[in-house]
């Protein structure tokens, strides 16, 4: 999947109150990150591929979208 250069990577997480997702801003391509389930408590976790940095460890499911909207 290739992110349009003015269309930012979004990670999408679930509200603990279950109101819409809350989205935050990732640095880089979306096909650069891993979205998993963790066995850790059962908690989803996104990792950078190459590196295998953990940029969330949390309540899900999560996603790593493309912003339909650019900047």
């Amino acid at each position: 999947m290739n992110t349009p250069p003015d269309h930012p990577t979004l990670l999408r997480v679930p509200t603990w109150y279950g109101g819409p997702p809350d989205e935050f801003m990732l640095p880089l391509p979306a096909d650069q990150y891993e979205a998993a389930l963790s066995a850790e408590r059962g908690f989803w976790q996104v990792l950078v591929r190459d590196t295998g940095e953990r940029v969330y460890h949390g309540i899900g499911p999560v996603e790593v979208v493309v912003s339909r909207a650019p900047f």
